[in-house]
């Protein structure tokens, strides 16, 4: 299995290859338009603005599998990011991303790449641990994906190379996408 094996749903309801991709280093991230990381959005829209003249793109998938915080249709969605952060990278349409109704795609995803614990002694990181252990204990079984805004690197072969929790650092990931990018350069 690939990548590319893939379908997608674009919020007009269009399926769409990730074929499409093929060749371009993408960073995918399931996205939520109420969540406490939404301010990420912006972030995000500065890498793609940064990186997508050097064969990246930003894939973005709602979900409202946590908390309810992306109860837009995945159209009402496309408009909120493009109003209010500027958002020019595709946006599908909602996706499930854990449990026995997860889109295809993020149950491959997610077992592709080892995923890290979050860390107590990280302030940001022991709240949404605590958030978690509390209200969605089954989000921190296995490698299921534990909130809005994690994100996945592809790299131009369609390999899954990095996972990012929602707390990472911008920066790290701005230097993971740069640095894999620089490495297809070099080929």
């Amino acid at each position: 299995m690939s990548i590319y094996n893939y379908l997608v749903r674009k919020p007009n309801g269009e399926i769409l290859s990730m074929e499409t991709y093929r060749g371009k280093q993408i960073l995918i991230v399931n996205t939520a338009s109420k969540c406490r990381f939404t301010y990420q959005f912006e972030e995000l829209q500065k890498l793609y603005d940064r990186y997508k003249d050097q064969n990246f793109v930003i894939l973005a998938f709602p979900c409202d599998q946590f908390g309810q915080q992306n109860p837009e249709s995945g159209e009402e969605t496309v408009t909120f990011c493009q109003r209010n952060y500027g958002v020019s990278f595709p946006v599908f349409d909602l996706v499930q991303v854990n449990g026995g109704m997860a889109d295809p795609l993020f149950s491959y995803l997610k077992h592709e790449v080892p995923f890290r614990n979050l860390n107590k002694e990280k302030a940001a990181e022991n709240l949404l641990l605590t958030r978690l252990k509390e209200e969605y204990p089954e989000h921190l079984e296995g490698r299921n994906i534990r909130w809005n805004f994690t994100k996945f690197l592809v790299g131009v072969d369609g390999e899954v190379l990095h996972r990012f929790e929602p707390t990472d650092s911008i920066l790290l990931i701005d230097e993971k996408i740069e640095s894999s990018l620089a490495s297809n350069i070099a080929r």
